[in-house]
């Protein structure tokens, strides 16, 4: 049983899933943050089910990119959980998450990152990372793409559709990440690869503005 979060941008989601099942995954829209709603939506959550934190055999969050304040609320959450409980968690990629939807062996996933760049990485069916994950402009990224064989996943491809070969295929991924969060976090906990609350970091990609100063 894991519990899984997604807090990085205005529209999130929470997930209760058991191995590769989807138990229930709750829409959230919140654009002036999480933090006030966040754990009274998990409470429901748990309660809906009659089951407890220390019932919940590892926690999940989306690791980033995304907005900065949201990956940090999200993460806090599921290591505070994962701590209390001494249970493991998890971190996934919102990139990773999003491929997850995907069909193809190869998929380049694109998220919005804002200020005329975007977000892109390249995964395998296995979801393994091809490359970096990068934040760039979107016509620079592109062409570091394979020139065949690959899909584009992304949870709105609208803004990007115009300037690509139309007979590339295109998936729509879900705006909530957290189910495929939970069930890629499943394979993670299988393999031995939770970690302690400790050990678990976000993945900006893209340095804050207080860095960059």
């Amino acid at each position: 049983m894991i519990l899984s979060i997604d807090t990085t941008s205005e529209f999130g989601s929470i997930a209760l899933t058991e191995g590769r099942q989807t138990i229930e995954e709750v829409l959230l829209h919140s654009p002036d943050g999480f933090g006030h709603i966040l754990f009274t939506r998990l409470e429901a959550l748990l309660a809906r089910h009659g089951l407890g934190a220390g019932e919940i055999e590892c926690f999940a969050a989306a690791s980033g990119p995304g907005s900065f304040t949201g990956v940090r609320i999200g993460l806090a959450a599921a290591k505070g959980l994962a701590a209390a409980t001494g249970k493991p968690v998890v971190g996934v990629s919102n990139l990773r998450a999003i491929a997850y939807f995907g069909n193809a062996n190869l998929r380049a996933v694109v998220l919005d990152a804002r200020r005329g760049e975007v977000y892109g990485a390249l995964y395998n069916s296995a979801l393994e990372l091809i490359g970096a994950e990068v934040v760039t402009k979107f016509q620079a990224w592109i062409e570091t793409l394979p020139k065949s064989d690959f899909e584009f996943v992304a949870t709105d491809f609208s803004p990007f559709q115009s300037f690509v070969d139309p007979s590339i295929p295109v998936v729509n991924a879900p705006r909530g990440l957290a189910a495929g969060i939970g069930h890629i976090a499943f394979e993670e906990y299988k393999a031995g690869r939770a970690s302690d609350a400790a050990a678990i970091d976000a993945n900006y990609v893209r340095r804050s503005d207080a860095e960059i100063k």
